[in-house]
């Protein structure tokens, strides 16, 4: 049971924060930067910068420009060029973070992999998904795809912080969509 506690449930809570990182960069870093920040989380040790008061303004400001950002049709493509590579780095920061009981090479490899891997993964599959609602509406359907991946990116933060184990669970499907839906978009690329 102790090895369930102190590895698996913090690896359980660092890949579902790094999917919601996937939808939204900036939110599941803030809400981290927010629950440290009144105590009620242990970061790594190099990361208890994320539990200052500053971090909390930054990370907060940021999510609200971000959010803010994607019902703008012609700014949300071209926040994609940026979100992608960023939240492959914040997937990878946030599952560091959130395991400080593991080995810097173990932690840092989980890290990359499970934690920028699914961040970055998912961030594809929902700019694919923007892109065919552009395609399809002219970009006047956006708005929904913005809401639906704010209201994720919420989501799945609360869930990885309250029942890592049902998150990591639903981030496996997110996956699952994300790569179907990269692979429909290669092959009708590919048949062009």
């Amino acid at each position: 049971m102790e090895f369930f506690s102190e590895y698996l449930i913090p690896i359980f809570l660092g890949i579902g924060l790094s999917a919601a990182c996937g939808l939204r960069v900036f939110l599941p870093v803030f809400a981290l930067s927010l629950v440290s920040y009144f105590g009620n989380f242990t970061l790594s040790e190099n990361f208890h910068w994320l539990a200052t008061l500053p971090a909390v303004i930054a990370f907060g400001a940021a999510t609200v420009l971000e959010i803010i950002a994607y019902y703008i049709p012609w700014l949300d493509h071209l926040l994609d060029s940026v979100t992608i590579p960023s939240s492959i780095a914040g997937g990878t920061m946030l599952l560091a973070s959130v395991n400080p009981e593991l080995e810097p090479l173990i932690k840092w490899t989980l890290a990359l992999i499970a934690g920028g891997g699914t961040a970055g993964i998912i961030s594809v599959g929902t700019a694919m998904t923007r892109l065919k609602s552009t395609a399809m509406s002219g970009g006047a359907t956006n708005f929904i795809i913005a809401t639906i991946e704010n209201a994720g990116s919420l989501f799945l933060t609360i869930v990885a912080f309250l029942i890592p184990v049902i998150a990591v669970i639903i981030v496996a499907g997110f996956l699952y969509f994300c790569v179907l839906l990269i692979r429909k978009v290669k092959r009708t690329v590919a048949g062009s």
